[in-house]
């Protein structure tokens, strides 16, 4: 939800930026109305976005799951993606750190569990007892997913900003050849973990407000 990255939201529009911030099916304030999470889906759900709401292309920035999301969408629909920051994401499994927070979510942390179940019942127009499907769907979908042969990525025609932690969920080996698979992408690492939008706003930010330029030009 938008909670999630708000503390890119400000700097972006205090920069002059007009920022579209949506949220996907089962997520935030937006009620869960599919029977199983893919990345396929959001991906699809986004173009539609972009297409009905926003009416053409955008930057597009995307942290954790939000970059897969990202990158399929620049993939599928180039005429909408101007220019794509991908944040703290693996795309596929040999990419995928271990020890972090995916490892303690499968692993049943119960602190962890009470952090996003808290977060969820907080936003959800399915209530609290809806936490649990939407849990197992989701440790489902990033069991099983992504699995994108970075070759792919090289079909990604606009400027792409890599960032990521430097003890993040995706590996620093991993992010290099994300960076050097799609021609025109840059990699920036930040020191901090998967977090770093958060706990590293003013980094992130400054980085990604560098990249996307000037807001007058490019959102011409």
């Amino acid at each position: 939800g938008p909670s999630s990255c708000g503390a890119q939201f400000p700097a972006l529009v205090d920069a002059g930026w007009q920022v579209f911030w949506p949220e996907r099916h089962g997520h935030g304030h937006s009620p869960d109305v599919t029977q199983l999470f893919h990345y396929a889906d959001m991906a699809t759900e986004t173009i539609a976005y972009l297409d009905e709401v926003v009416g053409g292309p955008a930057q597009i920035v995307g942290w954790s799951d939000g970059a897969v999301v990202g990158a399929l969408v620049a993939l599928a629909r180039p005429d909408l993606v101007r220019g794509l920051v991908l944040v703290g994401q693996y795309y596929n499994s040999a990419g995928r750190a271990p020890g972090g927070i995916l490892d303690a979510l499968q692993s049943g942390d119960p602190d962890l569990l009470a952090f996003f179940k808290a977060e969820y019942a907080d936003e959800s127009p399915d209530g609290a007892d809806h936490f649990e499907v939407v849990f197992d769907k989701t440790m489902a979908m990033i069991t099983a997913e992504p699995e994108i042969d970075l070759g792919e990525l090289s079909a990604i025609a606009c400027p792409t900003l890599v960032m990521q932690g430097d003890k993040d969920e995706v590996t620093l080996d991993h992010g290099r050849e994300v960076a050097a698979a799609i021609p025109d992408a840059r990699l920036c690492v930040i020191p901090g973990s998967h977090l770093i939008p958060i706990e590293a706003a003013p980094q992130v930010n400054a980085a990604i407000l560098d990249f996307l330029g000037d807001p007058a030009t490019a959102q011409g």
